[in-house]
C-alpha cells in the first residue's frame, strides 16, 4: 500500500464577503501533495480573494483553511505565492534574488554581521540551493544576470524559484504567465509539466511528491493543458446572490512535456467548463460537475473494503 501524507490543502465551509458585498459562499476543497490544481473563473467570481484567504494575509469570515494538517492565519512558509507582476531586487542577481528568503528565514541582521563565521557557511549553503532551483526553472546559465539583464519570461522564472526554493506545502500563482507573450507563456506551461513529471517521480519512489501547485488562470487551454485537476468558481449557481462558490471539480488529462502541443483532446472539457463555469443563463445545481473528489473517497473506500 502507498504511504498516506496529509493533504496539502483543505478548505472547509469558507466564506467571506466585504460588508455587503458577499463573495465566497461555502467553498469546501481537499488537494493532496503533487496535484497541479487550476482554478477558472468568470471576472469578480472571488479567484484572488480565495488565494488571498489562504495565503493567509485576508482570513475568511468563516470557515478555516489548513497547509499541511496547519491552521491558516497568516501568511507562514507553508504557503508560497507569485503573483503576474513578479517583484524582484534589481540589485542582486538572479542566483541571490532566490537565496534572499532563506537568508531572511534563517538568519537575522545581528547573526551575519556578529557571527560571520556561521553566516558564510550558510550562505554559500543558499545560493547552491538558488542555483538548484534555478536550473529546475530552466535559468541555471542566468543565474548571474541582473533583473534588467533579463527578459519578462525570465525575471517570471526566477519569482517562481524563488518561492520554490522555500518548499512551500502548496505554491499559488496567481495569473502568473498572464503578462508574457505566447511563445514564453508556452515555455512556462512546460515548465509546470516539468514540475508534474517530478511529482509522478517521487510517487514511484513512495515519497511525499515535492510540488502542489493551484494556478488562477483565465485561459481555458492553459488551465487544462498545465494541471492535473481543474477547479470552476463561479457566481452562476442557484445561490449566487450569496457568493460565487465551486461549480466545477473535474480531472484534466495529463500531458508530458515532451508532447506536442494538440489541444484537440480537451475540447469537449472546454465547452463544459464553458457552460458550467462562465455562462450566467445555467443556474441549476451543478452536482453533475463537481465529481473528482467524489469519486476518489468512493474508490478509497471500495479499496479498503
Amino acid at each position: 500500500m502507498p504511504p498516506s501524507f496529509p493533504l496539502a490543502l483543505e478548505v472547509q465551509h469558507v466564506y467571506h464577503w466585504f460588508g455587503a458585498n458577499k463573495v465566497l459562499n461555502d467553498i469546501t476543497l481537499q488537494i493532496p501533495h503533487g496535484q497541479i490544481v487550476a482554478v477558472v473563473g468568470p471576472s469578480g467570481c472571488g479567484k484572488s480573494t480565495l488565494l488571498r484567504a489562504i495565503l493567509g494575509t485576508h482570513p475568511p469570515r468563516k470557515g478555516e483553511i489548513l497547509a499541511h494538517g496547519r491552521l491558516m492565519t497568516k501568511p507562514t512558509r507553508d504557503v508560497g505565492i507569485v503573483y503576474q507582476h513578479y517583484s524582484l531586487y534589481e540589485f542582486l542577481t538572479a542566483r541571490e534574488n532566490v537565496a534572499f528568503g532563506l537568508m531572511l528565514d534563517q538568519t537575522s541582521l545581528p547573526q551575519r554581521l556578529l557571527t560571520p563565521w556561521n553566516w558564510w557557511p550558510l550562505r554559500r549553503g543558499h545560493l547552491k540551493q538558488a542555483d538548484q532551483f534555478l536550473d529546475k526553472v530552466g535559468l541555471g546559465d542566468a543565474s548571474q544576470r541582473y533583473p534588467h539583464e533579463m527578459s519578462g519570461g525570465m525575471r517570471q522564472r526566477v519569482a517562481i524559484a524563488q518561492a520554490l526554493v522555500m518548499e512551500p506545502q502548496i505554491l499559488l500563482l496567481d495569473e502568473p504567465f498572464g503578462a508574457l507573450d505566447e511563445a514564453t507563456r508556452e515555455e512556462l506551461q512546460i515548465m509546470l509539466l516539468r514540475l508534474y513529471e517530478e511529482n509522478s517521480q517521487a510517487k514511484s519512489r513512495g515519497e511525499q511528491p515535492p510540488f502542489t501547485i493551484l494556478i488562477v488562470t483565465h485561459e481555458l487551454n492553459e488551465a487544462i493543458y498545465v494541471s492535473n485537476r481543474v477547479l470552476g468558481l463561479s457566481q452562476y449557481h442557484g445561490g449566487g446572490a450569496e457568493g460565487a462558490t465551486i461549480v466545477y471539480d473535474k480531472q484534466a488529462p495529463v500531458f508530458s512535456a515532451a508532447d506536442d502541443r494538440d489541444f484537440a483532446p480537451f475540447f469537449a472539457q472546454k465547452e463544459e467548463l464553458r457552460e458550467a463555469v462562465f455562462d450566467p443563463e445555467n443556474l441549476q445545481h451543478h452536482a453533475e460537475y463537481v465529481t473528482l473528489w467524489k469519486n476518489r473517497l468512493a474508490e478509497s473506500k471500495q479499496g479498503s473494503s
